[in-house]
C-alpha cells in the first residue's frame, strides 16, 4: 500500500519519526510520498527522504498557501531545485481560495507556471484545491494538451466534480475524509472509476476515523482503504493492489 500525499517531515513528527515510519511498514504502507510546501519545507524533506530512502520519496512545488507578493522569486527558488535532485512530481500545487483571496492572481499565475514545469519535465502534478474545483479545472483545461497527469489529492467533492476530473485525465487521492460520517463521500465512493483512485493520509491532518481530530500518520492509510472497500463491497486486498497500481503507474515508481 502506498501512501502516496504525507509531510511526515513536518515537525509534529520530529520526535517520532522512526517509530511512525515503522508503524506504517507493519500495516503494509512501504511508499510514502513527500510533498513539498514552500521554501522552508525543502530540507526537512530532503532529510526525511535520506533517512528513510527505501520508503521515501519526495516532491518539489509550491502549496498555494505560501504564495505571496514575492511570487515570481519564490518559484524561481523552486524550479531551480529540479536541477539539483530527482523529484517524482510538482507539487503541491493547486488553488486555495478559503483562508485567503488576496494572492488569487498569484496562486493563479504559481499554478499555471507549476503546470508548464510539469509538462516540460514530464512529471506528474499533485494538485490542492480548497472552494476552488471549478476555478481549477478551468485552468486545467487551458493547459491539457494531452501530456498532463496527476491526482486532486484529498478528493471530497461531488460524482460530478469526480468525472470532470477524471475527464481531464487526473486520479482522485481518497484520504481521511473518506470516513468521516458527514463528509458526504459515502454517495460518491461506490460510483468512482477505480482506475484513477489511489490513496494517501494528507498527515498530519484529516486523520481517518477513528482517529479522527488527532495527528494523522501513514499507517492510517490502510483505515481509508478499509472504508473504500466497505462502500464498494470488495476486499481491503483488491482495494490495495488497484490503487497500489494506479499509484506505481502514475509517478512511475
Amino acid at each position: 500500500m502506498i501512501d502516496t500525499h504525507a509531510h511526515i517531515y513536518a515537525s509534529e513528527f520530529d520526535g517520532d519519526r522512526d517509530a511512525v515510519v515503522a508503524r506504517a511498514l507493519e500495516q503494509g504502507i512501504d511508499r510514502i510520498l513527500l510533498p513539498n510546501i514552500d521554501l522552508e519545507s525543502i530540507g526537512p524533506m530532503l532529510a526525511t527522504e535520506r533517512q528513510f530512502p527505501d520508503v521515501c520519496r519526495s516532491m518539489m512545488g509550491l502549496h498555494p498557501c505560501y504564495v505571496d507578493g514575492n511570487v515570481e522569486q519564490t518559484l524561481a527558488q523552486i524550479h531551480a531545485w529540479f536541477s539539483q535532485h530527482a523529484f517524482i512530481a510538482v507539487g503541491e500545487i493547486g488553488i486555495d481560495l478559503y483562508w485567503d483571496k488576496t494572492y488569487r492572481a498569484e496562486q493563479e499565475h504559481a499554478f499555471v507556471t507549476q503546470l508548464q514545469w510539469a509538462k516540460a519535465m514530464n512529471l506528474p502534478v499533485v494538485i490542492h484545491t480548497r472552494d476552488s474545483i471549478q476555478e481549477t479545472l478551468t485552468l486545467l483545461e487551458k493547459e491539457q494538451d494531452g501530456s498532463l497527469s496527476g491526482v486532486f489529492h484529498c478528493f471530497g467533492g461531488s460524482l460530478d466534480e469526480a468525472k470532470a476530473i477524471n475527464e481531464l485525465g487526473f486520479h482522485l487521492g481518497l484520504g481521511g475524509v473518506s470516513t468521516f460520517k458527514n463528509g458526504g463521500m459515502d454517495n460518491v465512493i461506490p460510483h468512482l472509476d477505480m482506475s484513477k483512485v489511489i490513496l494517501e493520509t494528507d498527515c498530519p491532518y484529516l486523520a481517518p476515523v477513528p482517529h479522527r481530530g488527532k495527528r494523522n500518520e501513514p499507517a492510517y492509510t490502510h483505515l481509508v482503504a478499509q472504508r473504500i472497500a466497505s462502500l464498494r463491497e470488495i476486499s481491503v486486498e483488491q482495494v490495495d493492489a488497484i490503487t497500489t497500481y494506479n499509484a506505481k503507474a502514475l509517478f512511475r515508481l
